[in-house]
């Protein structure tokens, strides 16, 4: 193969499945240039992934372009179609696998996973065309006529297990409202006993009461805040309050750090050991904050008179459970049973909160 119409790239060399593949380091402003986008470019019946959420692209952008000098990105995948060449850099046996990879300048590249970070390195360079000369690594496989390119996508995605929200918050050390989450639950000696920082829902039987992401989901509607969000030092020592007076006001969640009252009997018996009080109670607070801004604790310290019983069917039947008795958390159920919270508290519903109330009224 003629070297000066190729790319040629240093590689490893490996083989899997009896087929060798080749690791390479490619420069990201070649990224935009050899991949293809298969959804715009290649039948539905060749693709080898879902067609590309261009929602998720600004996102891992601004991720690289703000994190400029520690962003980090796991390699790409892809196939190659085209005329393929590996020439080995020493005939010494401990260095047979490391060479160049000569790939004709015809064939095509097909990404076969890592298609959202290649289209988000390539708005990222418009604004930043420096980052060009950085590098991001490739798997190739040497795929004729791209045939295999769905079962590559299949096999990679095969044994993939996504992490949880919670250790996702957990392993945050940027986002501000992650940061601060895990240091109130860190300081609150309720939270820090009880709160599972793995799981984003409970068993029956678990030894613990929250899951980390329902406190952070709870910050969320507290302050009304999406995640990256900045936070003020006045917003700060709010959550901080809050967490503090709401851990000393609730009698049944004091009465499990007392060792009167067990985890699981808790989430049997009280709804106040489901996230769908957690954040109910976000969405109370998130009204407090704004509109008693001096004298919310009296309100947060009457939560501890209300019945908070699931046998306690009139209030919380259709709110925080359905006719099952189950517990659900939805946006809907959310929202009735923090409704309901505020009427016990003699705060007014919204206009929209009191359309919701209508519907349930009405059994829609």
């Amino acid at each position: 193969m003629n070297s000066a119409f190729s790319y040629n790239f240093p590689a490893l060399k490996g083989v899997q499945g009896g087929k060798e593949y080749y690791v390479v380091m490619v420069p990201l402003r070649l990224i935009p240039k050899i991949f293809l986008f298969d959804e715009e470019e290649i039948p539905p019946e060749h693709r080898s992934q879902r067609i590309l959420n261009k929602s998720r692209v600004p996102d891992i952008a601004n991720y690289m372009l703000e994190n400029s000098k520690e962003y980090v990105f796991s390699s790409l995948t892809a196939s190659i179609d085209g005329q393929i060449q590996f020439e080995a850099f020493s005939d010494n046996p401990n260095f047979k696998d490391l060479g160049n990879l000569i790939v004709s300048l015809d064939s095509k590249f097909l990404i076969n996973d890592g298609q959202h970070r290649r289209a988000a390195i390539e708005e990222a360079l418009k604004i930043s065309p420096e980052l060009g000369e950085e590098t991001i690594s490739v798997v190739f496989y040497h795929d004729h006529g791209l045939s295999k390119s769905q079962q590559i996508f299949a096999d990679l995605n095969r044994h993939a297990v996504n992490t949880t929200s919670s250790i996702g918050i957990l392993y945050d050390h940027r986002d501000q409202l992650a940061m601060l989450t895990k240091e109130i639950i860190s300081d609150t000696p309720l939270l820090a006993r009880y709160t599972d920082k793995e799981r984003v829902s409970l068993s029956k039987n678990s030894p613990k009461l929250f899951a980390l992401n329902h406190i952070f989901n709870t910050n969320q509607k507290l302050l009304g805040k999406k995640k990256g969000e900045f936070i003020s030092e006045q917003e700060k020592s709010f959550l901080k309050e809050f967490w503090d007076t709401l851990t000393n006001s609730m009698t049944e969640w004091k009465q499990v750090l007392d060792k009167e009252l067990n985890p699981r009997e808790l989430r049997a018996n009280y709804i106040v050991g489901h996230g769908v009080f957690l954040e109910a109670i976000g969405i109370v607070g998130h009204y407090l904050y704004f509109n008693h801004p001096s004298d919310w604790k009296k309100y947060i310290d009457k939560l501890g008179y209300i019945d908070w019983n699931r046998s306690n069917s009139k209030d919380w039947m259709g709110r925080a459970y359905g006719q099952t008795g189950r517990i659900n958390k939805t946006n809907q159920t959310i929202t009735l049973t923090s409704n309901l919270i505020k009427l016990k508290l003699s705060l007014p519903l919204t206009e929209q909160e009191e359309e919701m109330e209508n519907l349930l009224k009405q059994g829609v």
